[in-house]
C-alpha cells in the first residue's frame, strides 16, 4: 500500500487573508515529521458557485465542472488538515460552500485542524467536527490554535512561529495522530474495498 496522502486545506479565500501564513508553517512541520506525502490545497482555487445542485452529492454528482474538479481533489487525499479562521463563531462561509459540493471523496477519512483567531478558532473547529461528521468524516481531538496574542504576534509584531514553540508541539501531536488514523483508515478502506 503506498504512503498515504493528505491535504492542507486553506479554508479562507479573501484578499489578505491570514491563512497562508499557518498553511504554509504547519506544511513545513508536515514535511519534517514525514509518515505521509503533504499537499497544500488552496480553496482559491476551486472557485465555486453557491451551492445550487438538484440533488445532493451524497446521491448524485454535481453539475458543476469547479463542483466535479473539487470532488475528484478531495477524494484522492486520504487525510485532511483544515486551515481555518473562525466567522461569526463559525466557519468561514466559502469552506460551508465547498464542503456542501462533495460528499462520497470525504468518507471514512480522517481530519486534523488548524484553528487562528480571537480563540484560536476554537468554535470554529468545533462547528467543522460537526459538519464533518455528517461527511463521514473522522474529527481528531487534537488540533492546533493560534490564539489572538500569538495572531497578533505573527501579524502585525514581526514575530515568527518559532516564538510560540508551544504551537509546534502542539502541531507534532496533531500530527502523529492524523498520519495514523489516515494510515489505519487507508488500510482499512482498501481491505473493504
Amino acid at each position: 500500500m503506498s504512503k498515504p496522502k493528505i491535504g492542507i486545506i486553506i479554508c479562507t479565500t479573501r484578499e489578505g487573508r491570514f491563512g497562508d501564513k499557518p498553511a504554509q508553517w504547519i506544511f513545513e512541520l508536515a514535511k519534517a515529521h514525514g509518515g505521509a506525502d503533504f499537499e497544500a490545497v488552496d480553496l482559491r482555487d476551486f472557485p465555486l458557485p453557491l451551492f445550487n445542485e438538484l440533488k445532493s452529492p451524497a446521491w448524485e454528482s454535481p453539475k458543476n465542472e469547479v463542483a466535479q474538479r473539487w470532488g475528484r481533489k478531495v477524494a484522492e487525499l486520504d487525510g485532511y488538515v483544515f486551515v481555518t479562521g473562525e466567522y461569526n463563531h463559525g466557519v468561514p462561509g466559502v469552506l460551508k460552500n465547498a464542503l456542501d459540493h462533495t460528499y462520497k471523496g470525504f468518507n471514512r477519512k480522517p481530519a486534523a485542524f488548524v484553528g487562528y483567531g480571537g480563540v484560536g478558532a476554537a468554535r470554529a473547529v468545533e462547528h467543522l467536527r460537526l459538519i464533518l461528521v455528517e461527511l463521514q468524516v473522522a474529527p481528531l481531538r487534537n488540533a492546533v490554535h493560534i490564539g489572538m496574542a500569538e495572531f497578533m504576534g505573527l501579524l502585525q509584531q514581526g514575530k515568527t512561529f518559532a516564538d510560540y514553540p508551544y504551537l509546534a508541539q502542539s502541531g507534532a501531536q496533531m500530527l502523529g495522530d492524523l498520519i495514523w488514523w489516515t494510515t489505519t483508515l487507508k488500510a482499512g478502506r482498501h481491505a473493504s474495498a
